[in-house]
């Protein structure tokens, strides 16, 4: 700290998430949870507070924020703003102040590594390697305060810079960070397609898919993430009211969906320190109900290709906190009703699932209106969500690994051998392999094939049928092998056996 007309003027040193921190020249911490972190700045000068961030989630967001704390003992007060929906959903701020209340014990984290876990109701992690008696120093040396509003906030601040400047509480302290480097695969980074049943099972094939071939890079704001460019993930059948599996291995529970949904379907007032919601944007935001609309557009016209709904404003590149939900399709063919959104930037591991919940809402609530308004009775479709950025934080990896050892193998070993592309019937006939494609329904014959070299039929099948799935290409590999080894042999071939 410096001496400047006979004030102290305190420098704050973030050693974590600088990007994600507005600092200034005071002793007070301001903690503003989900709500901007600019909503807050703009009410003080630079030496009401020593640094302004936001704090999302209470395992991955506390350790950071505390590391900083114990480089900075300059800081003696600390104001949490716990305001928004998105707060009491996500809990970090109540863990947060559980921690400081509370205080913690040594744990177990979800993958099983030796963690500092707050003694809270909301699950909440701290590393290892930071000293107890540092922790302890912390809790003890640090005034706060819990506020419910940016303006109660404010005035909590404004309170503590009242008081005389205090020394620090002790000498800056650092310690050491355990960081890990996944393996990567080579495979393409454009264009992937991931289909499942459900949300569960598709989140699990998409986690895998990007810790296997995804790209490592810097995300922009501190940190690294893995990240694939354009996935398109395809949820088939979804139950109506939600499948989760039992134990449930998902980021998300049945209460957590109940406070979520409402945020796609239901319009929002303003609220100072909240960028928006999604159903703000949908209801409200360009002065049209646009659910409403695609809803009318659908019954006047139901094969209609124009049921789009956009939540992309051009004055976000102006105002920055674009929403990462951007395009919204409802689609009716053959008296399916499906639902297609396209997102920016997606968190896979952390939103993908609540996204993918809530989009199945609003899928299903247009659905159940369009029958209530009209003699249209539609079956719901597949849900499509096209990740543009599909990407994992590296503080998910260690989550992903344990997430992708436990369930992978069990959800991929459930196969119905269903491919779209069809069947593939093989005889041997005069010297010759003949492969025939029938339709995966009714069995009727499509194309023919014939030939004495298995590369070259399987060249030609995957040339005419680029969409089919790669183990059923690894199946009929082996069969036309075995075939064309019958006829340099002289022996008979019978497919499957």
């Amino acid at each position: 700290m410096t001496l400047t007309s006979s004030n102290y003027q305190f420098i704050y040193t973030p050693h974590h998430k600088p990007n994600q921190l507005i600092c200034g020249h005071g002793q007070t911490a301001i903690i503003t949870g989900w709500t901007v972190r600019q909503s807050m700045a703009k009410k003080l000068n630079p030496e009401d507070y020593a640094v302004i961030g936001n704090l999302y989630s209470p395992t991955r967001g506390i350790s950071p924020l505390i590391r900083n704390l114990l480089a900075n003992p300059h800081v003696r007060f600390l104001v949490i703003l716990d305001a928004t929906k998105e707060d009491k959903n996500a809990g970090g701020c109540q863990c947060l102040l559980d921690f400081l209340q509370q205080g913690f014990t040594q744990g177990k984290s979800d993958t099983d590594r030796d963690i500092w876990v707050i003694n809270s109701n909301i699950t909440g992690y701290i590393d290892i390697e930071i000293d107890a008696n540092a922790l302890e120093n912390l809790r003890q040396s640090i005034d706060y305060k819990l506020a419910n509003s940016i303006s109660e906030a404010v005035s909590y601040v404004q309170e503590f810079c009242k008081q005389e400047n205090k020394q620090p509480w002790g000498e800056p302290l650092t310690f050491p960070m355990i960081e890990s480097t996944p393996t990567v695969l080579p495979g393409p980074r454009y264009g992937h397609r991931i289909e499942g049943k459900t949300i569960a099972e598709t989140w699990v094939k998409i986690l895998h898919r990007i810790k296997t071939t995804g790209t490592i890079r810097p995300t922009g704001y501190d940190g690294k993430w893995q990240e694939l460019i354009d996935l398109t993930a395809v949820i088939t059948n979804e139950p109506q009211d939600f499948y989760f599996p039992e134990p449930n291995y998902l980021p998300i529970d049945r209460s957590f969906l109940t406070e979520y949904i409402p945020q796609i379907l239901n319009d929002a007032p303003y609220t100072e320190g909240v960028k928006y919601t999604y159903g703000q944007r949908l209801r409200s935001w360009f002065k049209r109900d646009q659910i409403e609309q695609v809803i009318n557009k659908l019954i006047g016209e139901i094969d209609a290709a124009s049921g789009v709904m956009s939540l992309w404003d051009v004055h976000d590149h102006d105002k920055g906190g674009s929403p990462c939900l951007n395009h919204i399709w409802m689609r009716v063919v053959d008296n399916e009703l499906s639902l297609t959104a396209t997102l920016r930037s997606n968190d896979m591991f952390a939103a993908w699932p609540a996204n993918a919940m809530g989009l199945r809402a609003l899928q299903q609530h247009i659905r159940d209106e369009i029958a209530e308004h009209s003699d249209y009775n539609l079956q719901m479709g597949p849900l499509i969500t096209i990740s543009q950025s599909a990407h994992i934080y590296d503080d998910t990896w260690e989550n992903v690994d344990k997430l992708i050892a436990n369930q992978y193998s069990k959800i991929i070993n459930q196969r119905d051998y269903f491919d779209p592309s069809g069947n593939f019937l093989i005889e041997v006939e005069e010297g010759q392999i003949i492969v025939k494609q029938t339709t995966p329904g009714s069995g009727e014959i499509v194309a023919c094939y014939s030939g004495k070299h298995p590369i070259k039929l399987i060249r030609d099948i995957c040339a005419a049928s680029p969409a089919i799935q790669p183990e059923h290409i690894g199946y009929l590999g082996i069969e036309l092998q075995k075939a064309y080894q019958c006829i340099k042999t002289d022996q008979k071939y019978v497919q499957d056996q």
